[in-house]
């Protein structure tokens, strides 16, 4: 699913034009992204947690030459689903009951 195709499936379920949508979509991403920036995780209720973690340095090794190289640390986003959104996925999104 695109974006425009997730935006007008979000306006058809809460009744709103897509312009609303999209706007709401905007603020809603601005909020979570300015959180994120800031270290903060953004848990989303019966979904799951989003949360910036540190990835600590590392050496590697070059295959080809044999040279090891140093990476260094870095943030990255990570996602981990409630235990329903996972049992959800697993059945192939019967709703659980």
């Amino acid at each position: 699913m695109n974006n425009k195709e997730f935006i007008n499936e979000l306006a058809r379920r809460n009744e709103m034009k897509a312009v609303d949508a999209q706007a709401w979509m905007n603020t809603l991403l601005g909020a979570m992204g300015d959180n994120f920036l800031e270290g903060n995780a953004v848990q989303l209720p019966n979904f799951g947690v989003f949360e910036v973690k540190k990835k600590l340095e590392r050496i590697i090794i070059n295959p080809s030459t044999g040279q090891r190289m140093l990476v260094p640390p870095k943030l990255t986003l990570a996602f981990k689903p409630t235990p329903q959104t996972k049992e959800k996925i697993k059945k192939g999104g019967e709703a659980n009951g």
